[in-house]
């Protein structure tokens, strides 16, 4: 009688979780975590009809916990949130916006869906910023970052060795203290069956984010994003794609950025933490086709856009006004690479040269570019006489397929020697240092935690 009672509460269990997991898509994971403010995002199903998320102040929590490790009620310091958008679709991410928060303080959460807190097996917390401007030194920090995450599904890849590669470099990312990650472009890769239509496109970002290889990583540490061309549209795609409008809905739904673009165009916005300003910009929505003509009449051609006259705007302007140490630019092509016969912005002159003559002639101290796409590693110069160097820093691949370098690449004399690395793999970036002495410090970790490469760069040294 023991035994079957043992083995009904087995089946219940294991019923319920099943229960919960099946409205579940993916998440729940917090993102746009700012000084009072946060966001927790989620997929569930279409059966789905009331999601909510209950928090709290880990300092006050609604528990406590007996002797034998047991949670009891303790009290109602715990707050909720509804989610009030429209549910019941094909798919359905969601975001709930948390306001009025504590600063530099840990918060837990739990997702309630149809009634039922979600168990999740990872933890679901996060913290908010400190506000130390005025008041103390900038805090020292590390966060991540890469590109080009393939997710292999038979039936839609191409034949031949699957492209997508071991995906538990996440749980080696997840394990890392960090405190935020960026994800440089290529988040996920369209195929021919999904650029098709909305719904293919909407199916690849809901496939790819809802692998359980994922779950813990997006959990661990705020995400924020750009994206490349697998994640917009096509191979190479640019401002002709014709679902461009439909995929930065897509983008937006499955990303928690602050903001994206202007006035209903782009994707292009700015996060700051501690000393740092980062400009995640958009090198696909008003694109020119890479093969359009580089030059007219002997001179670069204003006609050919790479970030487009808004953005390229915007991006000047947000430069001028920053006072940040590090002014970190992400982009999806590579920028400095002279080699780069694929994407780089050098095929786009008139607006490489425009970017680059404005830096040196408002002397814009602090700017390093931060670029995916290549499937390896490795940080560019640019040598300036009588100006500082310029860097950039190339982070990639995930999971996707390793491309080495071929050619005249291969000895490249823009490339910092040592630096190439050609494996799966992500950046730790760490900014610390007394005021006035800040350093940033790139390390190329492994699929296993692994130091393949590591290069620094001090703020004196990004100085005219």
């Amino acid at each position: 009688m023991k035994n079957s009672i043992a083995l009904l509460i087995i089946i219940v269990i294991a019923h319920t979780s099943f229960a919960q997991q099946n409205k579940l898509v993916s998440g729940p994971w917090a993102g746009n975590v700012g000084l009072r403010m946060a966001t927790i995002w989620a997929e569930v199903s279409p059966g789905v009809k009331k999601v909510s998320v209950k928090y709290f102040d880990e300092r006050k929590p609604p528990y406590i916990i007996d002797i034998l490790g047991n949670r009891k009620p303790s009290g109602n310091n715990y707050l909720v949130k509804n989610y009030s958008g429209a549910l019941g679709k094909d798919f359905n991410p969601i975001k709930i916006e948390l306001n009025g928060l504590n600063m530099n303080t840990v918060y837990s959460y739990e997702l309630i869906v149809d009634g039922q807190e979600i168990k999740t097996a990872f933890i679901t917390k996060f913290t908010t910023q400190d506000l130390w401007q005025w008041r103390k030194p900038a805090p020292d920090f590390s966060f991540l970052a890469g590109s080009c995450n393939y997710v292999n599904e038979s039936m839609y890849d191409r034949p031949g060795k699957p492209y997508g590669g071991d995906s538990t470099i996440f749980e080696t990312m997840a394990n890392t203290a960090a405190a935020f990650h960026i994800w440089m472009g290529d988040n996920w890769y369209t195929r021919e069956a999904d650029f098709e239509s909305v719904w293919g496109m909407q199916y690849r970002a809901s496939h790819d984010r809802s692998q359980k290889s994922l779950q813990k990583f997006m959990a661990a540490m705020p995400q924020y994003g750009i994206w490349d061309d697998h994640d917009y549209g096509p191979n190479d795609a640019g401002k002709s794609f014709i679902l461009k409008e439909d995929s930065r809905e897509i983008f937006k739904n499955y990303m928690l950025n602050p903001s994206y673009g202007e006035e209903g165009k782009g994707i292009y916005t700015k996060i700051s933490y501690g000393d740092a300003d980062i400009f995640l910009t958009d090198d696909r929505y008003f694109r020119s086709e890479d093969e359009m003509p580089d030059s007219a009449n002997g001179a670069a051609s204003a006609d050919k856009h790479f970030f487009g006259p808004a953005q390229m705007e915007w991006l000047k302007n947000s430069l001028q006004y920053s006072n940040a140490t590090f002014k970190i630019i992400v982009i999806g092509s590579q920028v400095l690479n002279p080699l780069d016969k694929y994407e780089s912005m050098q095929r786009y002159s008139y607006e490489y040269n425009n970017l680059l003559n404005f830096i040196t002639q408002q002397k814009i101290n602090g700017v390093l570019f931060f670029t995916g796409d290549r499937h390896h590693s490795e940080i560019i110069k640019k040598e300036r006489p009588g100006l500082y160097t310029l860097y950039d820093a190339t982070m990639s691949p995930y999971t996707s397929g390793v491309s080495r370098v071929t050619g005249e690449e291969k000895e490249n004399a823009a490339r910092i020697k040592g630096t190439l690395v050609e494996a799966q793999n992500f950046g730790k970036i760490t900014i610390a240092g007394i005021k006035d002495n800040r350093t940033l410090t790139i390390d190329f970790i492994g699929i296993k935690g692994d130091k393949l490469a590591s290069w620094s760069v001090s703020e004196k040294e990004l100085k005219n």
